[in-house]
């Protein structure tokens, strides 16, 4: 099946024309291309004022302008995303799916607009994007194993992150990314992998990020086990994921926060296998130069480390 898109798609503003938290669905395909260099325009901005869910851990969603569930051997090439209302796309239960030479943009200011969101999908790859939003340019959600992220534009927005994960009970574990010739401007985050407090034992594994370019990126390199994106949460225990297999490589650039890498760890699940090989990110405070801080992290360092390493 092909879906050809030209010229532009608007969504509707009046939210009371959503039965659910989605715009348009695609499902129960095998061999999907949705192609033809168009626009999805998702007028968010009429609706990011009632989003609450920055704020409340319980919220109702507003609608992803595009979401994938259970697509096998498909393409997602050559069309653009603008001003989703929340998520721009969303792939759930997908397998072997390509996703390439993609626009996503959204204001850096607009709530929770992720620009790719995966969960529960395995042999992903998306390359040769640009994508700027609100939120996560790309996030990995519980499930999500053999993954590859190449060429692709990050900025404005939270970085490349993994997670948030153990926020529910019984997730799936996360294994197998590949994130190589990245470039991450003006972002929040750069490389992130974040996990709740408590909950459930779950498993993160085998991620490598390989020749990255910083620019004025704050918390370039961040693992983050003790995430809590609200004002105070309730004290859960150490993170129950178990991190291992963790490889960073000739990254490089500048950072905007004076802690260019930073990685926390659980206190009963420390980070094995962690390794950082050729790390130059300088901050751009004036007559600074930028700092690392590990806790509960195991690995090794090898060739150039700015900051000095923790390791």
């Amino acid at each position: 099946m092909v879906v050809q898109v030209k010229g532009k798609v608007k969504a509707l503003t009046d939210m009371s024309k959503y039965p659910s938290d989605e715009w348009i669905v695609f499902q129960y395909v095998d061999g999907l291309v949705v192609t033809g260099g168009g626009t999805f325009d998702g007028q968010g901005a009429s609706a990011w004022s009632l989003n609450q869910c920055p704020k409340k851990a319980h919220c109702k969603l507003l609608p992803t302008s595009l979401k994938f569930n259970f697509i096998t051997n498909g393409e997602i090439r050559g069309i653009h995303s603008v001003d989703s209302k929340l998520f721009h796309m969303l792939l759930f239960r997908c397998k072997n799916l390509n996703v390439q030479s993609i626009k996503i943009s959204a204001p850096a200011d607009s709530p929770n607009t992720d620009g790719i969101h995966i969960g529960s999908s395995s042999n992903i790859t998306i390359s040769r994007a640009h994508i700027g939003t609100g939120d996560d340019c790309i996030s990995l959600g519980p499930g999500s194993t053999q993954v590859t992220v190449k060429n692709v534009f990050c900025g404005p927005g939270h970085g490349i992150s993994v997670g948030s994960l153990a926020k529910f009970p019984k997730e799936e574990d996360v294994q197998g990314l590949h994130v190589e010739n990245c470039t991450i401007s003006d972002t929040t985050n750069g490389l992130r992998i974040k996990t709740w407090a408590g909950s459930d034992s779950s498993s993160a594994s085998n991620f490598t990020y390989e020749d990255i370019v910083m620019n004025n990126v704050a918390n370039p390199i961040i693992v983050d086990q003790q995430y809590c994106p609200y004002s105070s949460c309730p004290q859960m225990g150490p993170s129950r994921v178990k991190m291992n297999d963790l490889s960073f490589k000739n990254i490089r650039g500048t950072s905007a926060s004076k802690i260019a890498v930073n990685l926390l760890c659980s206190e009963a699940f420390p980070c094995q296998n962690v390794k950082l090989d050729d790390i130059k990110l300088e901050y751009n405070g004036q007559g600074e130069a930028s700092s690392a801080s590990c806790t509960n992290v195991k690995g090794v360092s090898t060739g150039i480390q700015i900051p000095p390493t923790c390791i």
